[in-house]
Order: C-alpha cells, then structure tokens, then sequence
C-alpha cells in the first residue's frame, strides 16, 4: 500500500485546514467537471471556494494537491458509511445493505466520482498510485462480503469468480455517475433495487428475493 500523500499548510489549526480543504474540494469539484483540471486556474478554485489565491496557498502547494484531495476525500467517505456495517457478517442482507450504502454515496457525490475518473491521470505518480490502491482497498471491502457469504453457504463462487464479482460490484454503481443523462426515468432507489436483484441473481445462478428489489 503506498503511503498518503501529505499536503503541506503553512497553518497549524487542524479543524481549519480540514474546513478550508473542505471549501476548495466543492469549489474544484465544479471547476473540474465543467472546465476540466488543466483549463481550471488555482486564481478559479480559491474564488469558487471563497477566499483569496493568497489564502488558498496556505492549505495547499499545487493544482495537483487539490484534485488530490477530490479523490482522497471520495475513499474516506465510502470507508465512512462501509464502516457503519457488521460487514464481517458475511450474509446476502449485509451485501445488499452495502451494495445500497455505496450506491447512495455515489448518488451524492455524482461530480467527485465524474471528476475523480476524468482527471485522476494528471495526479503526480505516487498520488496516483495512492489513489489507485485506495480503490483497490474499496473493492476488497466487497470481495471479503462475497468471501464470508460463500463461507456461509449462502453462495457459491470460486475465488475468481468473487474477485470479478467484487470489481462488478464496485464499477457497475459508478455507472450511476457516468450514465447519470441517460436514466432520468429511474430514481436512485429503482437503480439500486434493479442493480441489487441482478447482481445478486447473477452472482448465485438463482433467483434471490431481496426485499424491495
């Protein structure tokens, strides 16, 4: 695992450098999906977060560490709401519930995961490599569901088959975000619902009654 990328401030108030980086996350995040990261000026990100070019260069060095902290901010927010679940369970309901958690999340971070996927590839390599092995820690969390539901016998998968089902799982939700214009008929929860039943149903060859699916 590569280690984080540490973010130079020339302030030491902690719960003011979280406030400030906050600001300027919501600020890029725009600027980035409508303009892209290269088109997008630091002068834009500070007036868009509302402060000075001044005061925006005391949280951060460059452009770069900004869209750093998009992505960054996207992986603690699924730990965040992942956590909440007794994910060591390992039944088909625990899997559904987190299946909904992260579908939800990408509901309300539509632009970041946009944003994330789009630009991530002008990240210095080493934050990029973080980035990447941070999905990869996401995906996981999904692959040890699927691993403690075949324990169960409540599924029955070989171990490829789950480490593909766990990277099914994770990209098949982002297509919420990326696909976003073209499912105005569907509300999130039908989305979730439909995904769910044919994830689910796929993964055990059978059909799974989840309830609301």
């Amino acid at each position: 695992m590569n280690k984080k990328r540490e973010i130079e401030s020339s302030v030491k108030d902690e719960s003011l450098i979280e406030k400030r980086r906050e600001q300027m996350i919501r600020g890029a995040v725009t600027l980035f999906k409508e303009k892209g990261f290269h088109r997008t000026t630091t002068r834009e990100i500070a007036k868009a977060a509302g402060f000075s070019i001044g005061t925006l260069y005391e949280y951060i060095r460059t452009k770069e560490d900004v869209l750093y902290l998009v992505c960054d901010s996207i992986y603690d927010e699924v730990h965040t709401r992942l956590n909440r679940l007794d994910i060591e369970q390992g039944s088909i309901s625990v899997l559904a519930s987190a299946i909904e958690h992260y579908y939800t999340l990408i509901d309300d971070m539509q632009d970041e995961f946009v944003v994330m996927y789009q630009e991530s590839k002008s990240l210095p390599k080493d934050a990029l490599s973080y980035v990447l092995d941070k999905e990869l820690e996401m995906v996981a969390i999904f692959e040890r569901l699927l691993t403690q539901c075949v324990d169960n016998n409540e599924i029955k998968m070989t171990p490829k088959e789950v480490a593909m089902a766990s990277h099914h799982i994770f990209v098949q939700g982002q297509m919420w975000a990326f696909r976003r214009w073209a499912l105005n008929d569907f509300t999130i929860q039908e989305f979730i619902d439909m995904q769910t039943k044919f994830l689910l149903q796929g993964m055990a060859g059978e059909n799974i009654s989840i309830q609301g699916a």
